[in-house]
């Protein structure tokens, strides 16, 4: 072989891993997904908040790229997970619940975290204020102050003879110790006794209904990862007790009812939030929204079983009635 054949030859090979590179597509931005709770939990969730995601053009492994890690409620678990995201330089982080929020703070002030959801966002340390979150955090906060009231009027209608509520809450996660003070201020203002069972683990909770299949009229579930959904249902039907939750998942699997946010909307509208941080705004810049649906959801079979009668007022009302 010729020196300048042998020269151009060796330029040539030398050029591949240049034109390889060249060719590799570009790092797609990655949304770290800090499930607060399981898979299935969420699922109707994620599938909004994906759906939303691919209508503003954010197409999963195609324009964006999302790692999902789940919680299971397990705060500690949740700060290893922003640990996590952290090391992978996402370009934003999304959560939901006021535990979880606050590990991601906690792991990084620069990455944006958008919250789903979380309880009185300024009250919990989330962000400065609503309207000014400043920061890297911004999301969608529920204030309980007026939702509380209207959960315990709900039930009240529901259950004629209500006069001692209990409220089961994990006093581990600084919201929902925020929730029950509203609970217990609206509870007052209706002349309703309170008792308060407290939880800090999963395995607190059959030993907490034990201690209410007595003496109480109702339960008022301060909603929390760490609540599972199947055991407080048949806990609440084996002790018979009425019971209002926050969520409509907890009534399709069989509670008694639910008043609160419309879920999937929340999620819809964390989507639009991340969408807007991905072309470029700043989450202090975000402000803080707040739900603006709100469902009623009652379970026909379960007030059956607990041998109520669903005043007509209450189901003409209702966003859905489960049969």
């Amino acid at each position: 072989m010729k020196r300048r054949e042998f020269i151009t030859l060796l330029g040539s090979t030398a050029a591949w891993p240049l034109a390889a590179r060249a060719q590799q597509p570009a790092k797609l931005p990655t949304i770290g997904f800090l499930g607060s709770s399981t898979p299935s939990a969420m699922s109707q969730w994620v599938a909004a908040f994906v759906q939303r995601l691919r209508e503003l053009d954010w197409i999963e492994g195609r324009t964006v790229a999302i790692e999902y890690r789940w919680a299971e409620g397990d705060n500690t678990r949740a700060t290893e997970i922003a640990a996590e995201f952290v090391r992978l330089k996402v370009d934003v982080i999304v959560t939901y619940a006021t535990l979880p929020v606050l590990a991601a703070k906690q792991a990084t002030s620069v990455i944006p975290i958008v919250f789903a959801a979380a309880t009185d966002a300024v009250g919990a340390g989330l962000v400065t204020s609503l309207a000014r979150p400043g920061g890297n955090v911004t999301g969608l906060s529920l204030q309980q102050t007026d939702v509380a009231g209207k959960r315990l009027e709900l039930l009240r209608e529901m259950v004629p003879g209500l006069r001692r509520l209990a409220i089961l809450a994990n006093i581990g996660n600084p919201a929902v110790v925020l929730e029950v003070h509203e609970v217990q201020s609206a509870a007052g203002a209706l002349g309703l006794e309170v008792v308060t069972s407290e939880i800090r683990q999963s395995k607190d909770i059959a030993a907490a209904f034990d201690a209410l299949k007595s003496g109480v009229d109702a339960l008022y579930v301060c909603t929390d990862p760490l609540v599972n959904r199947a055991r407080i249902h048949t806990l609440a039907i084996g002790a018979r007790l009425p019971t209002i939750y926050n969520s409509r998942e907890y009534v399709e699997t069989g509670g008694l009812m639910s008043y609160g946010p419309n879920w999937p909307d929340q999620w819809r509208r964390a989507a639009e939030i991340v969408d807007k941080i991905l072309r470029g705004a700043k989450p202090a810049d975000i402000p803080v929204e707040q739900p603006t649906k709100f469902d009623l959801i009652i379970n026909l079979t379960t007030a059956k079983v607990l041998g109520l009668a669903v005043p007509p007022s209450m189901i003409a009302i209702a966003d859905e009635v489960i049969e």
